[in-house]
């Protein structure tokens, strides 16, 4: 483990954040939560707000995804994202949906200010992001995809949203 220079838990705990929060809005599936939250980890995210009929820990199909992520990754739940979105806003961070919609910006487009503070809503494995959400959000962000299908699983769209904005945010654009 030291060769791969991996935090111990309390070394993550006491960690700089990476100021991202994750949303994630009625996700049906155990196990995405659990890969976001394994993903939460890597980029050493701020936390993830988890909202809706979600799942939180402790819980076997997280922990079998996770791997311990459950453990380090700061969480918080929320009846509904109208909740999370108002604290959110509170405390000063930029909110989009990651959803295909009028008016999205695709996300190697997206700008981030420095010390810009960013929380990104993933939506329903079936429905994606609720509309009203949407409305309340600064804006939605989305993946260019150019197959058939349009559309990816939540746990691989967070992977890729959520490191397209902490490269942005480590390497300065």
């Amino acid at each position: 483990m030291d060769e791969l220079n991996r935090k111990s838990v309390e070394e993550f705990k006491s960690s700089v954040k990476t100021p991202v929060i994750a949303v994630l809005e009625n996700i049906r599936s155990a196990y995405n939560v659990g890969s976001v939250f394994r993903t939460a980890d890597a980029f050493l995210l701020q936390a993830i707000y988890i909202t809706g009929f979600t799942c939180t820990p402790p819980h076997k199909e997280i922990k079998k995804t996770a791997l311990g992520a459950e453990d380090t990754v700061e969480w918080k739940h929320f009846d509904n994202a109208t909740e999370a979105i108002k604290s959110l806003k509170e405390n000063g961070y930029t909110v989009y949906a990651i959803e295909q919609a009028m008016n999205s910006k695709k996300l190697h487009t997206l700008q981030i200010k420095s010390n810009e503070k960013i929380a990104v809503i993933f939506g329903n494995e079936v429905t994606g992001v609720e509309q009203d959400t949407i409305l309340q959000c600064d804006g939605c962000i989305e993946i260019p995809q150019w197959g058939m299908k349009h559309s990816l699983n939540i746990a691989t769209a967070a992977g890729v949203v959520l490191w397209e904005i902490v490269r942005k945010i480590m390497y300065n654009g």
